[in-house]
């Protein structure tokens, strides 16, 4: 994975795979299909999918849940798999030490190395880069990633059977979407600092939401508020995938942890409270061992319509996206294929006017973007199938 001038990682060399092995990716790439992992036993949900328990929690040991974006439930559900022995490893994202703004994929085979990589990394991740090395290790290991990642490891299970004997523990953060690295650098350019004259460049956790803060080498330090830093939404630069995501609320995750501020935005700072959506019988189990050893505290019941209040975003896009495939299809791209994600029937919530807004605004810019691809383009766009392996 190698970062663009565009601060997008994308795989390369991509014309180097054989058509058997990009048949393999196209199969399991979330930029072309998306499919919900679901276990008999489950309540269900149309915006929130299946479930097994919704609730308040956050990680038990006070450090975990300061360092922790919100209150680190993910670090201490991965501390404590690592405890008990349920995993050898974990297989989760953190700061590259050479270029601290920068996020690269990693393996923490001690409780120590996940907390010392806690918290949220907004720019781009691509930990399964590293899930070929996780798979050759032979062990029982586990993953904190983003849902679009698990959508790929449930879907590259069904053609590599080592991924459900092997990752038998599946995290997930509630995703807003993937911001470019050019988010980040417009930071620097605010502060007036060179990326290479970083040392510490921290996203959120230290208290919740905790600000984005920058140390230079030199020993300045500067910061900037959560609710400045990602209030206008205009201006989070993600991902053009992510404005089509038919899974941010990691459906193929045993456990999915999210902010959960009333209205969906923080007044303030606090302690630190996630809201967790457990997904399976596995999750469940993890979840009450967690709790059972005092690693994690799990309060009251989150019902479905609290979780809207808490991710009005999260609904609305949900809600958006059948138009929003609809202009892609009018404009001759394939939309993201969805199995047991309920698009089409979320789709019939909106009015005729609104659908209409979504799926002309959709077909615009997918055609802009085409006009400016093609001529550099013209033998080839994404792959044999038709699809594009980007993010």
């Amino acid at each position: 994975m190698v970062m663009t001038p565009a601060g997008s990682l994308r795989p390369s060399p991509p014309d180097k795979f054989t058509p058997d092995e990009e048949a393999q990716l196209v199969a399991a790439c979330p930029g072309a299909v998306a499919e919900a992992r679901v276990e008999d036993g489950c309540s269900f949900d149309p915006v929130w999918g299946a479930y097994r328990s919704m609730a308040r929690a956050w990680a038990a040991h006070p450090d975990v849940r300061y360092r922790g974006a919100t209150g680190g439930v993910l670090t201490a559900l991965g501390m404590h798999a690592l405890r008990t022995g349920r995993v050898a490893f974990v297989l989760h994202v953190g700061a590259d030490p050479e270029q601290p703004m920068r996020s690269r994929w990693i393996i923490s085979e001690s409780e120590a190395s996940v907390k010392a990589n806690t918290a949220s990394r907004y720019g781009p991740t691509a930990p399964l880069a590293g899930l070929a090395a996780a798979l050759d290790r032979g062990q029982p290991f586990g993953i904190i990633a983003k849902p679009c990642d698990l959508t790929a490891v449930h879907l590259l299970s069904r053609n590599d059977p080592r991924i459900d004997e092997l990752c038998v523990v599946r995290l997930v953060l509630v995703c807003g979407g993937q911001s470019r690295l050019t988010k980040s650098q417009a930071v620097l350019e605010e502060f007036g600092i060179d990326e290479d004259d970083v040392a510490l460049f921290r996203y959120r956790g230290h208290g919740n939401p905790g600000p984005t803060v920058v140390e230079t080498r030199a020993g300045e330090r500067f910061s900037k508020p959560y609710l400045e830093m990602w209030a206008d939404e205009a201006g989070w630069q993600v991902e053009t995938r992510c404005k089509f995501c038919p899974d941010a609320l990691g459906e193929a995750a045993d456990v999915a942890s999210a902010d959960i501020w009333p209205g969906g935005a923080p007044t303030g700072e606090d302690e630190g409270f996630n809201g967790i959506i457990v997904r399976t019988e596995l999750g469940e189990q993890l979840v009450a061992s967690a709790v059972k050893a005092g690693d994690l505290v799990v309060t009251d019941e989150i019902t479905p319509r609290q979780f809207d209040d808490f991710q009005p975003h999260q609904v609305r896009k949900k809600e958006a996206l059948a138009a929003r495939y609809q202009g892609l299809a009018d404009a001759g791209v394939a939309p993201i294929e969805t199995r047991g994600l309920r698009i089409e029937e979320l789709g019939r919530r909106l009015d005729p006017e609104r659908f209409e807004h979504e799926r002309s605004g959709a077909r615009r810019r997918a055609e802009r973007l085409q006009a400016m691809i093609t001529p550099a383009r013209p033998a080839r766009t994404g792959t044999r199938s038709g699809r594009s392996t980007g993010g």
